[in-house]
């Protein structure tokens, strides 16, 4: 299979386009034959070897991806073959197939275009846990976001207001 692969540590250019062995599917585990994968500000960081997770070389970059289940390990029972699916797995999204853990691993609506499921698992999963399983959002309440123009800063106005919190969103700049 194709994957894009870090070798060394570095800025984007130094990812190569490589044949690469399909990955076996394990226990508790999910296959998925990639369609979209999403694009983070962690996965810069985690090629040019400061992000706090460094995988060993060779790696594909990809923290979240979208596409199809194409098997499951044993044990695994929230997703089947054939399933159109959403995950968060850290690495591994840059390539035709990644495995993913069932745990991170989401079935999507029929309608949700892959490249919009691609990119929800990680910065609206922070979101939420940040929101609700830590800060106990409650409707009425005022949240304030800091770096309202990032991705998880966007989430967190769109997320602040299906919770029915008045939302207070700062950039750093006129532009943003």
């Amino acid at each position: 299979m194709k994957a894009l692969v870090c070798k060394e540590f570095g800025d984007p250019d130094i990812l190569v386009m490589e044949d690469v062995p399909e990955p076996e599917v394990k226990k508790g585990m999910v296959k998925i034959e990639v369609h979209s994968v999403g694009l983070n500000f962690p996965d810069t960081l985690m090629i040019a070897g400061k992000y706090q997770f460094k995988p060993p070389f060779p790696f594909s970059p990809g923290m979240e991806s979208s596409g199809v289940v194409t098997a499951v390990g044993e044990g695994v029972t929230n997703v089947a073959v054939g399933d159109r699916v959403m995950a968060n797995h850290g690495v591994g999204g840059f390539a035709e197939y990644v495995l993913a853990p069932e745990d991170g691993t989401y079935k999507i609506p029929d309608n949700m275009p892959y490249d919009q499921a691609a990119g929800f698992p990680v910065t609206y999963g922070t979101t939420y846990h940040a929101l609700v399983d830590r800060g106990n959002l409650k409707p009425g309440e005022v949240l304030l976001v800091h770096g309202a123009a990032g991705g998880v800063g966007l989430n967190a106005v769109e997320l602040g207001k299906a919770l029915g919190a008045t939302v207070i969103g700062t950039v750093g700049s006129d532009e943003k």
